[in-house]
């Protein structure tokens, strides 16, 4: 059998994409960085979380920062890996919102923007093209395979 193809999303998933990960990620951006709040919020059994820590420092995703000496305890603060992170934590949430709990959110996050605005808003994350600045739908988008061997629709024919 052939090798599945290549993705990013795949090598990704690899690194975050294991529940408690994603959970840890939510935390610290909430900016709760401390193993025992960790814990405590996300529900982890001890030795899965220092699991999951130990694999995001070493991917670069979180740093890991004493905060005292005597006992030694540490922190766990994004990188710029891991607040580029923040966004699929957003549309995660807000599909789970629009399709799991419309009725019942258990968050909801405001955004205090800048460029004048005043006051916030409630946040509704949107995927926007960089280039031309609108909202990327999936009409409107065309899949181009890099990997060698590769097409749209799978392994190349020989």
């Amino acid at each position: 059998m052939k090798d599945a193809r290549p993705c990013s999303i795949a090598d990704t998933l690899a690194l975050v994409g294991e529940k408690y990960s994603l959970l840890v990620l939510r935390e610290v951006s909430l900016g709760v960085t401390r193993f025992d709040q960790l814990v405590r919020n996300i529900g982890a059994p001890r030795d899965v979380l220092t699991t999951r820590l130990k694999r995001l420092v070493g991917a670069g995703i979180l740093e890991k920062v004493a905060y005292s000496e005597k006992p030694p305890r540490f922190e766990y603060r994004p990188t710029q890996a891991g607040l580029e992170l923040e966004p699929v934590l957003l549309t995660l949430m807000a599909w789970g919102d629009r399709h799991l709990n419309d009725d019942d959110r258990p968050m909801v996050l405001e955004h205090v923007g800048g460029h004048g605005s005043v006051g916030g808003h409630e946040l509704v994350p949107v995927v926007v093209c960089s280039e031309c600045r609108e909202e990327v739908r999936h009409d409107d988008l065309t899949a181009h395979p890099q990997a060698p061997g590769w097409t749209v629709t799978g392994p190349a024919v020989a």
